[in-house]
C-alpha cells in the first residue's frame, strides 16, 4: 500500500504510541462532533459507538487518519445487518490533506504535466477507508 504524504508520523493501529497517545482525544473529538450534529444520527446514542469504536482498533485508527488528513469524521447511521456503524467524513471542503489527487492509479500514471502526488483510491485504501458512492454522496 501507498504512504498517504503528511507531515505528521503515521502510526498503525497496533503501535503502542496509537494506543496511549490518541485514542482519548479522538474519541473526544468524535463524541463532540457527534453531539454537536444530532441532525445527522437520529436515533443513535454515542454509548454504542464509543464501545464499538472502543471494541475495533484497527476502525479507530481509520477514522484517526481521515482526522489527520483533514477531515470530520462522523456517524450517518447504523447497518443492522453487520451490526456496524457508518461513518462518513462531514466536511463542507475536500480536507486540505486530501485534495488535488486523481481518482486511480491509472489517472495518476497518465498525467503527463502537473502530476499529483496520490490517487484517492490508493489513499483510502491506506486509511482502512472506502469512499463514497454516488448515491451515498448524494
Amino acid at each position: 500500500m501507498k504512504t498517504i504524504h503528511s507531515n505528521k508520523k503515521k502510526l498503525s493501529p497496533q503501535q503502542p504510541a496509537w494506543q496511549a497517545g490518541r485514542r482519548e482525544e479522538l474519541l473526544q473529538t468524535l463524541k463532540s462532533r457527534f453531539e454537536k450534529n444530532m441532525n445527522r444520527h437520529t436515533g443513535l446514542q454515542w454509548a454504542p459507538v464509543q464501545a464499538t469504536l472502543e471494541a475495533k482498533s484497527g476502525k479507530l485508527w481509520s477514522l484517526s487518519e481521515m482526522e489527520r488528513t483533514g477531515g470530520e469524521p462522523d456517524v450517518v447511521g447504523y447497518d443492522r445487518k453487520t451490526g456496524e456503524h457508518i461513518f462518513y467524513d462531514c466536511s463542507e471542503e475536500s480536507p486540505k490533506g486530501r485534495r488535488s489527487v486523481c481518482y486511480d492509479r491509472e489517472a495518476l500514471e497518465s498525467r503527463k504535466e502537473h502530476k499529483p502526488k496520490d490517487n484517492a483510491l490508493d489513499m483510502a485504501a491506506a486509511m482502512g477507508i472506502e469512499l463514497l458512492t454516488v448515491e451515498q454522496y448524494r
